[in-house]
């Protein structure tokens, strides 16, 4: 198992690990020759990482569906912790979270923790761009599907209080409109908008600064 690319695949659907498997074989990583290791469930998945890990063999990517069987013995109770595991023993291994779920606060939860290498809503993807995403992948790209973005941005607004009025300020000076001519755009006053602009420059910028450094900031986000 040494002379290629290890990869745990960890799903309580049989079907749905063959798939993946048939999916990265026939060239779909390239020249990498794979060597796939199959589990279904948190313990037994448990059991085979520490296997690797005995056994001194490096885990290069694992493929882990969120929502699984727990082993409760241990308190690994889904995919999330098997990533949390594997994090902290393999620091090397690339990590794949596949999810039907997308809610916001579990989506932030587990970026903070685990920061995976790619974070896939199962609905943002097909056989065609699985193998395509996975080979970006291990070659060094990080990747989070639509879905999880948008579950970000979600989530930024709810903690800044976001709405749309502040949006369309932060689109319009993106565009490159003054500050004086937002009235004309928007149902507001000049006053209103400073005060908008104020609260969001101390919410994003934790202080003062150019309507540049604030869109500069907020593109980073992904907002805009």
């Amino acid at each position: 198992m040494n002379n290629g690319l290890n990869i745990l695949i960890v799903d309580d659907h049989p079907m749905t690990v063959d798939s993946y498997i048939n999916l990265l074989s026939y060239n779909s990583l390239g020249k990498i020759d794979p060597n796939f290791t199959k589990s279904y469930n948190c313990e037994d998945a448990y059991n085979k990482i520490h296997l690797f890990l005995k056994q001194n063999i490096k885990l290069d990517l694992a493929l882990l569906d969120i929502s699984l069987p727990p082993y409760t013995n241990f308190k690994i109770n889904n995919g999330a912790d098997l990533a949390s595991m594997i994090r902290k023993k393999s620091m090397d291994c690339k990590i794949i979270l596949l999810t039907m779920h997308s809610e916001p606060f579990t989506v932030d939860r587990i970026i903070k923790e685990i920061n995976p290498e790619g974070f896939i809503s199962k609905n943002d993807i097909n056989f065609e761009l699985f193998p395509v995403i996975c080979k970006k992948i291990i070659q060094g790209e990080i990747y989070h599907s639509p879905s999880i973005l948008q579950s970000q941005k979600d989530l930024f607004k709810i903690n800044f209080n976001w709405d749309n009025l502040d949006n369309q300020i932060l689109t319009l000076l993106s565009q490159g409109i003054k500050t004086v001519n937002l009235p004309k755009y928007i149902p507001l006053s000049m006053s209103a908008i400073e005060k908008r602009k104020a609260r969001i420059k101390d919410q994003i910028l934790l202080s003062k600064g150019s309507d540049e450094e604030l869109i500069s900031k907020i593109k980073k986000y992904g907002i805009l």
